[in-house]
């Protein structure tokens, strides 16, 4: 089969190319998946488990990529749930090759049926981001109806799913972005909008809930905004300032079959929508990686027409 490897842990997607490797076989518990569209997340080559296994074994060359949408080819053996030509789709584990290939072998538990009348390309393209936001704003963070979230980054591929999923569940939404970003962010349900490189930060007064994607100053400054009992939760990492009486969480978002059918939902009733930037084929995705345009939405290849 096709598929795209990284070798050279320090050239990012220079390091990247387009080879053939052997299909995947379906080990105990997993299915094959032929790929009809897969996510890219453009900081996973510096991700660890991008280069090494659970016990730091080098990997390279390794197949990145961990959100696929496609159909099932083969079932490993206890494999239950899932069917032979059924259309899936999913979150990858970390550790194991991914779906910037025409094959990928995938633990049956970390997918979940793909209707029908979702397009291959907009289920690879939620995955990762709206199971960030889901888990962020209700597993981790508790968010209830009627209370106020700084949702930093809210044009982006997270931040986006962040702030439509808030709004609808009743919450204030002031989104964060540059001055571009501004129209992009109301249109994704922000009732407010803070242009991060011309205000204070501080302008938004206290908030029951920051979402942070940015880490760094931004971060340090948010946590001094929540409201005592609020919640400060990250994707970046711990945070080196913590809310004076609230909750900080940093965590790493992991594969939701029940969450997964969250989403898709309210994708194909026009609650969510996704934020997809370039689509592209597999012999097209290593030039398209090494582009030095600004790169806007969620990346999908598209495997399989």
């Amino acid at each position: 089969m096709k598929a795209i490897v990284v070798t050279d842990q320090s050239g990012g997607t220079a390091g990247m190319t387009l080879v053939e490797r052997p299909e995947p076989q379906a080990a105990t518990n997993d299915v094959v998946v032929q790929v009809h569209a897969s996510g890219f997340t453009w900081d996973e080559l510096t991700w660890p488990p991008t280069w090494t296994d659970r016990v730091f074994r080098d990997r390279i060359p390794s197949i990145p990529g961990h959100e696929v949408a496609g159909v099932v080819t083969a079932l490993g053996y206890g494999t239950t749930g899932l069917s032979v030509g059924q259309r899936v789709f999913g979150l990858t584990d970390w550790y194991r090759d991914g779906t910037l290939a025409e094959y990928v072998a995938v633990e049956a538990r970390n997918l979940t049926p793909l209707p029908g009348d979702v397009d291959f390309t907009i289920g690879a393209s939620v995955v990762m981001s709206g199971l960030t936001a889901w888990q962020g704003l209700f597993q981790h963070g508790h968010l209830q109806t009627g209370e106020r979230v700084l949702a930093h980054g809210a044009a982006g591929v997270v931040g986006s799913m962040v702030t439509q999923l808030a709004r609808e569940a009743g919450a204030y939404v002031i989104g964060t972005g540059r001055a571009a970003d501004r129209q992009a962010v109301l249109d994704f349900g922000a009732q407010e909008f803070l242009d991060l490189e011309n205000n204070a930060l501080e302008d938004v007064g206290d908030v029951d809930l920051v979402f942070d994607v940015l880490g760094g100053d931004i971060a340090r400054e948010s946590a001094r905004l929540v409201r005592s009992g609020g919640a400060l939760v990250s994707i970046m990492g711990p945070a080196e300032t913590r809310p004076t009486d609230g909750l900080t969480v940093d965590f790493v978002v992991e594969p939701d079959r029940l969450q997964l059918n969250e989403i898709i939902e309210r994708v194909r009733d026009g609650r969510l929508r996704a934020s997809i930037g370039s689509i592209s084929t597999l012999d097209e995705a290593v030039a398209v990686f090494n582009s030095t345009e600004r790169r806007k939405g969620k990346t999908i290849i598209r495997v399989r027409e």
